[in-house]
């Protein structure tokens, strides 16, 4: 297929690009950067360096002409802390950025797209006591980028998406976004403190294997859990301890303790003028459960190898120690 690429040169982007080109797929992008030095697309790739939302609709249009798909896999991440009131900006980035694309698309006749969502919307169906989206800005445009992008598809296009959990791999040139938690846990001490529960984990490269074969497929509305492994927390930091070579006793801290620190960082993003798409303290009931997820269903039905979590877990940590503070 020829298909057109947001954010090729992110983490994630890159993967997608890389499985597409080694299943003989052709490649045209959109990136708001360079790809680093260390990296370089092959000549075939056509890649434009631009602001997918400050490119004007007759020029993205152009762009996507001759495309039988397209794989949004930019937008903005819960680590953002933008100004306050935070949710305008993830919808701009999240929502209405994915809703003009499948629009543009259509008008452009492509068939077929993938977007690159988040399993905290996977939390959401699973607890919808928690009321995730009401309590987070992030979360929240998270599930109204599903439902509007597949009003915005109708019948016209199949639109699925990646129910994405954390990420772990590297990318030359880029820092991951663990090395605060890695030069914690590479401290001389010889505890961690840390929340209960636990998580999906995912290695980039089953992202980017998941992409193009659910791109392939095809199927409307599949909203498709990507994991590698799940893990407790526990499990997780003895893991990064073992690669590290300094295993340490995780002391689990209860609730009641964590949430007042979490007002407390809350308190420092209002002074600053600022809201975390993440909100601290109701954000300790999702984090202190195990949000696992499936790892068979997606890899069956869409025939992709599985992760090495283990092999991306110490690509992670060697790419964190090498880079500057």
């Amino acid at each position: 297929m020829n298909t057109f690429v947001v954010g090729s040169t992110g983490f994630l982007g890159y993967f997608a690009v890389r499985e597409l080109l080694a299943r003989g797929h052709n490649v045209r992008s959109i990136s708001l950067h360079p790809a680093p030095p260390e990296l370089s697309f092959p000549s075939s790739v056509e890649l434009v360096l631009g602001d997918l939302n400050a490119t004007p609709d007759d020029t993205l249009r152009e762009m996507l002409h001759g495309m039988d798909g397209l794989i949004f896999a930019a937008g903005l991440d819960d680590r953002v802390v933008p100004k306050a009131p935070a949710y305008p900006k993830f919808y701009e980035a999240n929502v209405a950025a994915t809703r003009r694309l499948i629009r543009l698309g259509k008008e452009a006749g492509i068939k077929k797209a993938i977007v690159f969502s988040s399993y905290f919307v996977t939390c959401h169906r699973r607890w919808p006591e928690l009321r995730l989206p009401e309590h987070h800005p992030y979360i929240r445009s998270r599930v109204e980028q599903i439902s509007e992008a597949l009003e915005e598809a109708g019948d016209e296009m199949a639109v699925s998406f990646l129910m994405l959990p954390y990420i772990f791999g590297s990318l030359p040139g880029k820092t991951p976004l663990w090395k605060p938690l890695i030069g914690y846990l590479n401290s001389i001490l010889p505890w961690a403190f840390y929340p209960a529960g636990g998580s999906a984990m995912v290695t980039a490269n089953e992202v980017g294997r998941a992409a193009v074969r659910a791109l392939e497929v095809g199927r409307s509305g599949e909203e498709w859990p990507i994991a590698s492994d799940n893990l407790t927390w526990v499990e997780f930091l003895g893991r990064i301890g073992k690669i590290l070579g300094k295993p340490k006793r995780v002391i689990t801290l209860p609730n009641w303790l964590l949430k007042p620190a979490m007002a407390g960082v809350e308190l420092g993003y209002k002074f600053k003028g600022k809201e975390s798409g993440l909100s601290m303290v109701p954000f300790v009931d999702l984090q202190t459960r195990n949000a696992f997820l499936d790892t068979e269903y997606s890899r069956t039905l869409l025939g992709y190898e599985k992760g090495n979590l283990d092999q991306a877990l110490a690509d992670t940590v060697k790419a964190c120690l090498l880079t500057g503070s």
